[in-house]
Order: structure tokens, then C-alpha cells, then sequence
């Protein structure tokens, strides 16, 4: 008769099955086994549950690329000129401008139907993006490139003689733009125009132009003297994060952004010695 191994000493061994496996992957199976641990708790108080730490760290130390405003002009002015035999410049422009000037996710960009534009109230409908819909406002120069794409799109539907899929953002062929064909279409941009190498993962990625919505929104609240753990809630939910601590990892993005917080407390802390 075989000796009870206890259950600590089995998920032990289960997480460390493999010593190639990623510790973001080890982490997330983790978690999955402690929430049924603590649901068994419920019903039965003694038994037992892993301890948070020992799942190893979670935390990602990739840096983004943060594109420069100027970057970003230049990309966009690139993009209108992308001329490919899947995929109009202009709709490439129009993908541009809607991950940086809302952020959103280059899948939910993409997935974007007709009925979610809404250009009397000036935003978009994101529909069941990480769980949950959100409204996401713009402003009047991204309206005026939405309507812009809109005589394109009728174009493309026209010459083609296809029924219209109802997606916002089309192929040459009036068929619905995949999430893979956009995303390739920028990495070959990034590429064309020295941002990236030639091969290899390395340089930025399509996900990077959330990144720098982020960055620059929180660069221009620091310029404006604005609070901005006050206003962090804010951009957090206008992003689509499950919580403020997936927007707070912007603060530490760029050396400007640094550099504008030690500055901010510089004053503070001078204004506090000043009046004690």
C-alpha cells in the first residue's frame, strides 16, 4: 500500500515538471490551482492552500518601444502612402489613428463594426474586449479621417461589387481585414522606414502605438500639472484594464516621464521645506 504524498509536495513537483517552461506560464497555471484551493476553503476551512509565493514572478521585464510624436507623424504620412495588394493606404492610416489616438488594442481596432462608430456622439462601442464593452470618445480630427475612410471603404465595396461585411476597417477586396493581415501590414511598415529590422522580432511591434497613446497622455497631463494618480482611474478604464495597476506601469515607460515626476517632487518637496 502506497504512502499518501500530501498535496503540497504534489503541486510542487506539477510546477516544476519542466525546467524550460516560461515563469509566466507556471504563474498562470498557479493561480488557476490556488483559486480552486480557495474555493474548496468554503466548504472545507482546513484545507489547504498555496501560498501566493510560491508561484514564481509574474511580472514581465519587457520594455516597449515608445514611438516619438514625431515618429508617429511620420508614420501616419508612411501609411497613407502603402500601396499593397491586400490592404489601401488609407485604411492602413486609418488603423494608425485609431490605435494612437485611442489606444485601443490592435484586435479590437480591427474588429470595429460600422454600428460601433458612432460620429453624432463622437465614439466608438468596444464590444466584449477582456470580458466587457466600453465607450471610447474621440475627438473631432479623428471623426473627420473616420468619415474620410468611410468614402474609401464605399469605394473599395463599389468596385469590388461585394456585400458589405459591416466592418469598419476592409481589405482590397472588400472582405473583412483579419487581425494577422493588419498586424504583418505594420510590422512591414515599421520595416520599411528604419524602425525596425529587416528580420527578427526585435524593434517595435503594432502594439506599440498603445503604448505611446499611453505615454504621451500622461507626458501631456504632467505638462499640464495635472494630478495624475488622481486621473490614472481615469485613463485605466477609458483603456480597457482590468485594474489601475495595468496603466500605472506607463509612469515608468520613458525618461521624460522620469524625469517630469522627479521634477514634480522636487517642488514639492521644496514647497513643504519652505513652509515647515
Amino acid at each position: 500500500m502506497h504512502a499518501k504524498v500530501p498535496f503540497d509536495a504534489v503541486l510542487h513537483e506539477w510546477l516544476s515538471r519542466s525546467p524550460h517552461r516560461q515563469p509566466v506560464t507556471v504563474g498562470l497555471e498557479f493561480g488557476v490551482i490556488r483559486q480552486l484551493c480557495l474555493y474548496r476553503r468554503r466548504r472545507d476551512p482546513d484545507s489547504f492552500v498555496p501560498e501566493p509565493d510560491w508561484a514564481p514572478i509574474k511580472e514581465s521585464t519587457f520594455l516597449p518601444y515608445i514611438f516619438t510624436y514625431e515618429e508617429v507623424v511620420h508614420l501616419i504620412a508612411a501609411a497613407s502612402a502603402h500601396e499593397a495588394r491586400h490592404l489601401a493606404g488609407g485604411m492602413l492610416r486609418m488603423l494608425l489613428l485609431i490605435l494612437y489616438c485611442t489606444g485601443l488594442r490592435l484586435g479590437e481596432a480591427v474588429r470595429l463594426q460600422l454600428s460601433d462608430v458612432d460620429l453624432e456622439q463622437l465614439c466608438f462601442i468596444v464590444r466584449e474586449s477582456k470580458g466587457k464593452t466600453r465607450i471610447v470618445p474621440f475627438l473631432d480630427d479623428l471623426a473627420r479621417e473616420l468619415s474620410d475612410c468611410l468614402l474609401l471603404r464605399r469605394r473599395i465595396l463599389e468596385a469590388t461589387a461585394t456585400v458589405d461585411p459591416g466592418a469598419l476597417l476592409l481589405r482590397n477586396s472588400g472582405q473583412v481585414l483579419p487581425v494577422k493581415v493588419a498586424s504583418e501590414a505594420i510590422r512591414r511598415l515599421l520595416r520599411r522606414e528604419g524602425l525596425k529590422p529587416a528580420k527578427g522580432r526585435k524593434g517595435p511591434r503594432p502594439y506599440e502605438f498603445r503604448h505611446a497613446y499611453a505615454v504621451h497622455r500622461l507626458t501631456a497631463w504632467y505638462h499640464e500639472g495635472v494630478d495624475i494618480h488622481a486621473r490614472l482611474p481615469w485613463l485605466s478604464a477609458y483603456m480597457g484594464h482590468v485594474d489601475v495597476l495595468g496603466t500605472q506601469v506607463y509612469l515608468r515607460a520613458t525618461p521624460e516621464l522620469m524625469r517630469l515626476a522627479s521634477q514634480r517632487f522636487a517642488r514639492h518637496w521644496h514647497h513643504l521645506d519652505s513652509t515647515s
